[in-house]
């Protein structure tokens, strides 16, 4: 299914429904207030300059409200002419529908629904604008179509319990592919759509997940993605006439195989594991009658895994960007010759969401990093400069002010090498109290984006530590299957081993530890207290799974299909999931815990939230529950964000604020 584009609400990688991977959707644009200074130089652990006193809690309430009104722009699509350029913003407060002229001006609202949208699409015949609405921030995603001054608004899937998603048109414009759970909720079958007569046809019934991601100029051919475990992936070229199918990446053990691009009719760019450890950049070519030929490798590195690539119209460019470590780097790869012509450096971390425009002269980019909110930029291909084409709105907010993480690694109980951002309080003394933040997934990848949340616990002094244990994205196939079914225990371990190696440092205060996760970063933060309960000082978990059975009976049945390989057969593997469970684990918790989930979040159900409270509350442990009741997995408007935040900060400057000091480091460990 096609992921949500790339802006902090989806750092992953790996190609998930969308928002299943989407571990900072609840953090991002929460930054604080910055009125520290930013951190060019890193204090030694050592040297202890005085904390400053603790702001009021009034003036931690006016900072969280203030940066939950920083804006976020993602997913562009330009006009068939060129002119004009549509994304979605959170300008509203709510992710809606914008479009503005490429060469500036004031944007146009095209939306104003109360839920948020992820998606958005022009067609060819510049008629309508398809984008993906989420009911209440739930899981069962609804299409619509505008044209692009927002009228004749109007839903062309069910508008049920099913999740559908977004896929591409027709390079006429007649035909609108998606994907959907209508038939069936444990696949996502393919379907075609044409807008004149409103006809909705079955094209292929899809073991799994499946959707379409790109189609051939003379519209004869579809490259579709398929997914049957988390673990593994197909690609595969589609006779859109007779849909007949032949694979276009054979492979053994596990595999990853994404974002299949036509160049012309005869030739597929994707992203291949095949017989690699690090992604790369590869190409099929299909033979008579569309048969396809080998993987063959267009570009690797030994140091950076393909993040994106995006294909000229006139099939001649590629370009691409590299994930090194963390952070991006573009290039633009002339497909004929080979020759490489290095993209203007970002001026953010990480750049990604690419677009070109009809004519190919200019590249539509996010950019976005931990001090920049994502905005849109545009790469003139002739001048070779790139040009901020959004300014989203961050009022009373010095974003230069914002604290920038240092690369850290460290030796889990192991062996392997682990590696997180760290991210220093301005003034700190040290040792400090430090979160541990455990992102989602669990194949997503920690990188350096705009976190608010991030950013209003450092200026309460509290550092921030956000690790990519094993399992995550971005360090190559093999390391991130190491957390798969038994191996899940070694990732509580990572977490141990990067607290010990920072209190070994200097850095982190024993006595003052806490940790949070989203999602199956939740999973992983009740996991950890429960393995290690007298580690922490404070939690905090938002949506995370604390029983696989129960998961497993009441997720949507897609979620359900695909997550076996990664955790285990709820029939099949009934005492390995046992183990996994910290729901088995909680009477021996003593840690303060916040639980925050959304009531209608359909991936992981509330009733993992409710498990966790009432055992916290019946053992008079500490616990606060916060439920938003018109959100779903993360939390997207602006008033829920505010809520949010506060709760999250104002729990951990309880329970690690420095009149926590008196608890004894041996106590806690």
């Amino acid at each position: 299914m096609t992921p949500r584009p790339i802006h902090p609400d989806n750092r992953g990688r790996r190609r998930l429904p969308a928002r299943a991977l989407a571990a900072a959707a609840v953090l991002a644009a929460l930054s604080t207030l910055a009125t520290f200074a930013a951190h060019a130089e890193k204090p030694a652990a050592t040297a202890a300059s005085p904390a400053p006193p603790a702001p009021p809690a009034a003036s931690l309430e006016a900072t969280v409200t203030a940066m939950a009104k920083v804006g976020a722009v993602w997913s562009p699509a330009f006009s068939p002419d060129g002119r004009e350029i549509a994304f979605v913003s959170t300008l509203t407060g709510v992710p809606q529908v914008w479009r503005m002229p490429v060469d500036g001006g004031f944007p146009r609202q095209v939306t104003a629904f109360d839920d948020p949208i992820q998606a958005i699409s022009w067609s060819p015949d510049g008629r309508y604008l398809a984008f993906t609405v989420y009911p209440q921030g739930g899981e069962n995603s609804q299409i619509y179509l505008a044209h692009p001054d927002g009228t004749d608004l109007h839903r062309i899937t069910d508008g049920g319990k099913e999740t559908n998603d977004l896929g591409p048109w027709t390079h006429d414009g007649r035909f609108l592919f998606l994907s959907s759970s209508r038939d069936d909720p444990a696949t996502m079958d393919t379907y075609l759509y044409e807008p004149a007569t409103g006809a909705l046809r079955l094209l292929i019934k899809n073991a799994g997940l499946g959707d379409v991601q790109n189609v051939s100029d003379d519209d004869r051919r579809a490259v579709l993605w398929r997914m049957e475990q988390r673990i593994d992936e197909n690609l595969f070229v589609v006779d859109l006439a007779s849909g007949s199918d032949e694979l276009l990446t054979p492979h053994r053990g596990a595999g990853f195989f994404t974002s299949g691009k036509f160049a012309g009719n005869a030739t597929v760019y994707l992203h291949t594991s095949q017989d690699r450890d690090l992604m790369a950049f590869g190409r099929v070519r299909l033979g008579a009658g569309g048969k396809p030929g080998p993987i063959e490798i267009v570009a690797a590195r030994p140091d950076a895994e393909l993040q994106e690539f995006e294909i000229s119209h006139d099939g001649k460019t590629a370009a691409v960007i590299w994930n090194v470590g963390g952070k991006s780097e573009g290039e633009f790869r002339d497909l004929a010759t080979g020759r490489v012509t290095p993209m203007p450096a970002f001026p953010t971390e990480i750049g990604g969401d690419l677009r070109f425009s009809p004519d190919d002269r200019r590249l539509a980019l996010v950019g976005f990093g931990s001090a920049a909110p994502p905005d849109l930029y545009v790469l003139d291909r002739d001048a070779g400069r790139i040009r901020q084409l959004t300014f989203s709105p961050h009022p009373g907010v010095d974003l230069g002010g914002l604290v920038r993480p240092e690369l850290v690694r460290y030796r889990s109980f192991d062996g392997l090498e682990i590696s997180g951002w760290l991210y220093r309080p301005a003034h700190a003394r040290y040792p400090a109290p430090l979160v541990l933040v455990a992102h989602g997934g669990p194949e997503e990848q920690e990188r350096p984006s705009f976190l608010g949340t991030y950013q209003a616990l450092l200026a309460r002094g509290i550092a921030i530590f956000a690790p990519n244990f094993r399992g995550s994205s971005g360090f190559g196939k093999a390391f991130q299957n190491l957390d798969n079914r038994e191996l899940r225990v070694n990732v509580v371990k990572d977490v141990k081993a990067g607290l010990d190696a920072l209190v070994a440092r200097g850095i982190a205060d024993p006595a003052r530890l806490g940790m949070f996760g989203f999602s199956y970063g939740g999973y992983l933060t009740l996991a950890a207290i429960a393995e290690y309960p007298h580690l922490f000082s404070a939690a905090a978990e938002l949506s995370g799974i604390v029983d696989f059975q129960t998961f497993f009976a009441q997720t949507v049945p897609w979620m359900a299909a695909i997550s076996t390989s990664e955790y285990g057969d709820p029939v099949k593997d009934k005492a390995l999931l046992a183990a996994l469970s910290p729901i088995h684990r909680l009477d021996g918790v003593v840690t303060p815990t916040l639980v925050l989930h959304g009531a209608n979040d359909t991936n992981v159900p509330v009733i993992e939230a409710e498990q966790v409270v009432e055992n916290l509350k019946r053992r008079g442990v500490p616990v606060d529950y916060v439920l938003f009741p018109d959100e779903g997995h993360g939390v997207e408007k602006v008033k829920n964000r505010i809520r949010y935040a506060l709760a999250i900060v104002g729990w951990f400057e309880k329970y690690l604020a420095p009149a926590a000091d008196a608890r004894a480091a041996a106590g806690r460990r």
